[in-house]
């Protein structure tokens, strides 16, 4: 007896979000064409939705390669180009099935030949199989913007013949930036998803194992080292980050005691063993250092927000940018007799930044803020643009909490 279409509606919706980038990785290295093989992946789930119902498979990450494979072969021999495409088939020995392949495709996504923004956008859509609404999201842009870039980066993968390949070493320290941002990207995109739930533990799952391949790849590097200690010791509050009923809770009311306990303790490891390999620690060293400082810090009113301050400034001489400098703002507003006027008018000043116009986490900081300055109308209206903002049904839940206990 066959599964109802319920079950398998679930099951491939599950394969979509733990599967989607090994599935489309694997092709890419038969198709050497972006576009051919996210049709191609695309179809293999669509046949899952109509073959599955006679038998869901052992391994669904199995099934859905070696179909978007198959469509991808009978397309190529369908092409009248197909002398020209046949030396590209044929795989190194042994190379059927890499765990790198959506490591490989990271690195493809992120060529130097490709514009930031492009690299980016390309790789959270390809990766992360986010739909072009959620890049949008994700990277504070509008849909139209995120179409456009996406394009153009498969268009001009396709245009140089960019290689489907992980950089030699002498190529790894040129493209290790943008993969690192890419990576750190795709957890953020999964920390806080868009949609009803908090979060997407596919898109935080594949970012540590992202991280982790590069760290093995590039062991003698801080900076993978750095993002990975980031992660963990973001992914080790998880559990503590949502109450029973599924709403969210902050760091500052968070229950200790569910933290993982081992993966903190791995992740400030490496989070110092990376600062002491540079005497000028890169910028995931020192997001990696704010991080182990709330983590290790008692309790939340006694995190050294002087210091977490310090780690900000650092980051603004070397990397600026405006969601550093909120985070700045934001942390400044907790150091004991701070100066609360001072702060709202950097967070005002922010809000002239075109990169957080659409930034829920501004207009939240200031409500915050104006609260606590017992500005309580204008922390209302601040409140009110934050959630407008919002694209997350936990944290929206949250915003309208904080605004009706001000009522």
């Amino acid at each position: 007896m066959g599964a109802s279409a319920r079950v398998v509606t679930e099951q491939v919706e599950a394969a979509h979000r733990e599967c989607w980038s090994v599935v489309l990785a694997s092709t890419v290295r038969v198709t050497r064409d972006l576009d051919l093989a996210e049709d191609c992946a695309q179809e293999a789930f669509v046949r899952a939705l109509r073959t599955w119902p006679e038998q869901i498979p052992d391994n669904p990450a199995g099934w859905l390669t070696t179909v978007a494979k198959r469509l991808a072969l009978d397309k190529l021999r369908r092409e009248t180009t197909l002398r020209r495409k046949l030396p590209l088939l044929v795989e190194e020995p042994g190379e059927t099935e890499q765990p790198t392949d959506p490591l490989r495709l990271v690195f493809t996504c992120c060529h130097p030949a490709l514009a930031r923004d492009a690299q980016v956008a390309l790789t959270l859509r390809l990766i992360c199989g986010l739909t072009t609404r959620e890049v949008a999201a994700g990277l504070l842009i509008s849909e139209a913007t995120a179409a456009a870039r996406i394009t153009r980066a498969k268009k001009k993968i396709a245009a140089a013949g960019i290689p489907y390949r992980i950089p030699a070493d002498s190529e790894l320290a040129s493209r290790l930036d943008v993969v690192l941002t890419v990576v750190q990207l795709v957890y953020t995109a999964g920390h806080v998803a868009a949609g009803p739930e908090l979060t997407r533990a596919d898109l935080t799952g594949r970012a540590i194992e992202l991280a982790q391949l590069l760290v093995r790849l590039m062991p003698d590097e801080p900076e993978p080292q750095s993002l990975l200690a980031l992660l963990l010791m973001t992914q080790a509050r998880g559990d503590a980050r949502v109450s029973e009923d599924g709403e969210l809770v902050l760091l500052a009311d968070q229950d200790r005691s569910r933290w993982d306990i081992k993966m903190l303790a791995e992740g400030v490891s490496r989070a110092t063993a990376a600062l002491r390999q540079r005497e000028k620690p890169g910028r995931f060293a020192l997001q990696a250092a704010v991080a182990g400082l709330h983590v290790t810090a008692p309790s939340w009113e006694r995190t050294d927000w002087v210091q977490v301050v310090r780690m900000y400034d650092a980051m603004l001489v070397g990397w600026p940018s405006p969601i550093v400098a909120l985070n700045r703002a934001a942390a400044q507003s907790l150091v004991p007799g701070a100066d609360l006027d001072e702060v709202l008018g950097e967070l005002d000043a922010l809000g002239k930044e075109s990169a957080l116009k659409t930034y829920a986490y501004l207009p939240a900081a200031r409500a915050d803020v104006l609260a606590r300055l017992g500005r309580t109308a204008e922390a209302m209206t601040a409140y009110d643009a934050a959630i407008a903002l919002t694209a997350n049904g936990a944290e929206r839940r949250f915003l309208l909490r904080r605004k009706a206990a001000l009522a």
